[in-house]
């Protein structure tokens, strides 16, 4: 879809759906992963973004970046959301952010040289849209205007599973120079980040000059930039898919965009922002934003019965799950697994 802009350039979202999910398995999978699962609210993460997204002013029509393998889910669940696609571009292999987002960013300029895109993970989960969106509009100016604006989530505990971003100067109102991304913390620094402020968790999320940003990665990561080129050269059209050639894109290296790039530019602002933001990164992330009972402290879902059982997530997907005596638990029944866990070892899912 092409679109010609009058007056102000669009901007254009980037919904990136590459990520497998793992630490919510076994509900999440790979050939099923979280973004396309309905955990909060009743739409599937990936619709609940696309939905934000096209309420951000001047937005065009989204860009999503998506593994082959789940191209019909995309094409579906945005399709179920009255939400019609600018483009669909598939990942013939997992290459990690910035990758998808070259890739999506040489689209992006085909249809407009001065295209500004707004990238955002399609996984995630924010309650206020309204502060969202405010948070875009104030980033809008600085990134035409050449900065790689990122959001900073204001933080308000001491949180161990997210990276953070330390905020410096002030470039305007409600927009910071970022000093420096900080990796996960321990629970002893994240608690001392709280207590010192400036600091924020990382949500991910992006708006920049799509040429800006090539530009930045021909400076910082020319090896990425040179194999996305000869992907997008060599791509094919699939339908309503385009197919970024699978041998170029293979042979690109995997990397983030804050490795790559944000780590390294000069021109790196932060907006704070706080708008009931989450990765969802966990069952214990779920229980946290999860309908909780007052009284017990639980969240259940589906065919489930407790008795004398506190501060636990069951879910059900179709058998009945009876629990009892419980603390602090996780169950996640499906048709094929069970998961039982302590909800403080959630995160060890992985292994």
């Amino acid at each position: 879809m092409t679109f010609v802009s009058q007056g102000v350039q669009p901007i254009i979202p980037v919904l990136l759906c590459g990520g497998s999910g793992e630490r919510l398995w076994p509900l999440s999978r790979a050939r099923h992963p979280k973004q396309y699962i309905s955990l909060v609210d009743g739409n599937s993460l990936l619709q609940q973004a696309a939905l934000r997204i096209a309420g951000v002013p001047q937005s065009a029509p989204p860009v999503t970046v998506a593994n082959a393998h789940h191209r019909f889910l995309v094409a579906e669940q945005l399709q179920a959301a009255d939400i019609a696609p600018g483009a669909m571009l598939l990942e013939p292999a997992a290459r990690n952010t910035a990758p998808a987002v070259a890739a999506a960013a040489m689209w992006a300029l085909e249809q407009d040289p001065e295209a500004v895109l707004l990238v955002a993970p399609s996984d995630h989960l924010v309650r206020d849209v309204s502060a969202f969106h405010d948070a875009v509009s104030r980033g809008m100016d600085h990134a035409r205007s050449g900065y790689l604006v990122t959001f900073g989530i204001i933080p308000d505990a001491p949180e161990t599973g997210y990276g953070y971003i330390r905020s410096g100067a002030a470039i305007a109102d409600g927009v910071q120079a970022v000093d420096a991304f900080v990796e996960k913390p321990d629970a002893q620094t994240a608690a001392r980040y709280l207590a010192e402020g400036g600091y924020h968790w990382n949500s991910g999320i992006f708006l920049f000059a799509a040429q800006r940003y090539l530009d930045e990665l021909a400076a910082y990561r020319p090896d990425i930039l040179e194999a996305v080129t000869a992907a997008w050269a060599g791509r094919q059209e699939d339908l309503d898919f385009i197919r970024l050639d699978e041998a170029a894109f293979a042979a690109c290296p995997a990397e983030s965009i804050d490795y790559a790039v944000m780590e390294h530019t000069r021109d790196a602002a932060v907006v704070p922002m706080d708008c009931g933001w989450s990765d969802l990164g966990s069952w214990g992330t779920l229980h946290a934003v999860g309908e909780r009972s007052e009284e017990t402290d639980n969240v259940l879902i589906g065919d489930v019965v407790a008795e004398d059982t506190q501060g636990s997530y069951i879910r059900s997907e179709g058998r009945l799950v009876a629990a009892v005596g419980l603390r602090d638990a996780v169950i996640v029944e499906t048709a094929d697994a069970v998961l039982v866990a302590d909800r403080e070892r959630v995160q060890d899912v992985k292994r």
